[in-house]
């Protein structure tokens, strides 16, 4: 085993471009730290429908320069068998470490394998590399992000000409052809021969973006936005300006790239303290709204003074708040959530006569709708210009809020009086997350195990009327790892997290409401029974 392992550590340094992950390499081997060899050479990063996401560092369970140039490679001989020799990529990527490096690589091995190249001028968010697909008619094109990741991650995202993520088959062509290299020695990498684009890419965005106002809208909302230290800061100041906004009030500690995300744990506006800058910004400023976009900026958070404190919106109010302007708006088209979002925005959509479909979770699969017209996933995601972008937008998902925000304070009214509105006329849909991050992946497997073989019957005393294994699939629905559980009143999925070492439960309850007075008790209600849910479900799942 361990002649074995040295000699594939010894075969990867050989080849490795990098000098950064070949000293680290050597350093190991010459130290001879078998543990730490195991860890990163007993597999391959696999090539999924997120693409690849990792932890930097030198072997083939780390991103580096070797895997992404294996995962390039591959992806320009799926692209050749399936007929676009010669074809367009389109490359963009964030600020992170080695994320301009791996964007070059990629661009070198598409040029050397005779397709043509472009990428982005700089360190530009993920939609505008989505946008920039079907605006140049690219075969696909290549993010390099680890959006809202640790610092010492990075990932490699791919997307076909559609302008959508890749879903399968693709995903298995493709890891198919990576696993075809033999030697990177086998690889052609020119010094040069690919286009770095110039501003004209993000301008013919940036004019789009306007689009998603309604013409002569109030612009009056009056906003503090952090970029998390990712890349949204000057696409979304640009966008705000085009669009009459007030400038909005930056989170200075956060406003720049830096991709060491000093001021955060995590660089996601969901974790625990992520959004304590920008809340004390708020209340220095006093917004009207708090913006946030994780670092590659696809995902747009947002917060709102609820009594004397500041407080994050769920994605599911967001979801439903942008669902419901743009239905006041006369939108036509198809509203679209995945399963594991609320179901509020169903109710919007068939009260408004408007078709409404739902689809797996990520982006891949919303995307695909249809005659879509507006979508959305409670992980902060909103694409509200299908045309535009067939991803989320952190950036068109701000202005669109900030419209919103703009015409009801214009009525001197909030975000929130709109959400008690909805409440009472379709119902409190309150929803929250379970959610249990594991060392040991076997956990996650003996969990879901054991609620397949020993299904609970009822959770918070609600009786389960429907229990759903979604690895059979349906008309609607292709296979995924997940249970869905229909109560009386509430409805809870469970799932393997797609990008992260998780356990999701996600819950939601509905309790009807009769009028306005009759919301302080339907909160009350709603968290009680998520509360119950959460135990109730912990104890069944055996978490």
């Amino acid at each position: 085993m361990h002649d074995d392992l040295m000699a594939k550590a010894h075969a990867w340094l050989a080849e490795d471009p990098d000098q950064e992950t070949r000293d680290e390499l050597a350093k190991l081997i010459e130290a001879g730290d078998v543990d730490e060899l195991s860890a990163r050479f007993g597999g391959t990063l696999q090539f999924g429908t997120a693409g690849l996401r990792g932890e930097l560092g030198a072997g083939p369970m780390r991103m580096n320069r070797s895997v992404v140039i294996r995962a390039a490679a591959g992806l320009a001989a799926y692209l050749k068998q399936n007929g676009h020799t010669g074809g367009l990529v389109v490359i963009g990527y964030d600020a992170r470490h080695k994320s301009a490096d791996f964007a070059r690589d990629t661009a070198a091995v598409m040029t050397g394998a005779g397709l043509r190249a472009a990428v982005l001028p700089r360190p530009l968010p993920t939609p505008v590399l989505a946008y920039a697909i079907r605006h140049l008619g690219a075969v696909a094109g290549v993010e390099v992000t680890a959006s809202h990741n640790p610092p010492r991650d990075n990932g490699y995202k791919v997307y076909l000409g559609d302008g959508s993520q890749i879903v399968p088959p693709a995903d298995a062509g493709i890891a198919a052809e990576i696993d075809a290299i033999a030697s990177l020695n086998d690889v052609p990498r020119p010094e040069s021969g690919w286009q770095t684009l110039d501003d004209a890419v993000l301008d013919a965005y940036l004019a789009r973006t306007d689009a998603v106002l309604a013409e002569g809208s109030p612009r009056t909302a009056r906003t503090v936005y952090t970029a998390m230290h990712g890349v949204g800061k000057d696409v979304l100041l640009a966008a705000f300006a085009r669009a009459g906004f007030p400038k909005p009030v930056l989170v200075a500690e956060q406003a720049d790239p830096d991709p060491d995300f000093p001021t955060v744990a995590f660089p996601n506006p969901e974790e625990p303290g992520a959004m304590d800058l920008a809340f004390a910004q708020a209340r220095t400023a006093d917004p009207d709204l708090i913006i946030a976009n994780d670092p590659d900026a696809d995902r747009c958070a947002v917060a709102v003074k609820d009594g004397a404190e500041w407080r994050m919106l769920r994605g599911d109010e967001v979801g439903a708040l942008l669902g419901a302007h743009l239905v006041r708006r006369g939108a036509t088209g198809v509203f679209a959530e995945s399963i594991v979002s609320s179901s509020l925005l169903g109710r919007i959509a068939g009260k408004a006569g408007l078709p409404y479909e739902e689809t797996l979770t990520g982006f891949k699969w919303i995307a695909r709708v249809d005659g879509l017209r507006y979508g959305y996933e409670e992980a902060l995601g909103y694409c509200v210009d299908p045309e535009g972008v067939r991803d989320k937008d952190g950036i068109t998902a701000a202005l669109l809020i900030t419209e919103l925000a703009s015409g009801l304070k214009e009525e001197g009214r909030t975000l929130l009086d709109l959400l008690d509105d909805l409440a009472v006329e379709h119902g409190l849909h309150a929803t929250d997350q379970l959610s249990v991050r594991v060392q040991d992946l076997s956990l996650i497997a003996d969990a879901m195990r054991r609620l397949r073989e020993q299904p609970p019957t009822e959770l918070a005393g609600l009786a389960i009327t429907g229990a759903e294994d979604l690895t059979r699939g349906s008309e609607k629905l292709p296979p995924t790892d997940g249970l869905r559980y229909t109560l009386d009143g509430a409805r809870v999925i469970v799932r393997p997290s797609g990008t992260e070492p998780k356990l999701k439960c996600y819950l939601e309850v509905v309790v009807p409401v009769a009028d306005h007075a009759a919301l302080p008790a339907a909160r009350a209600r709603a968290t009680d029974l998520l509360t119950a849910i959460k135990r109730d479900l912990s104890a069944a799942a055996g978490i």
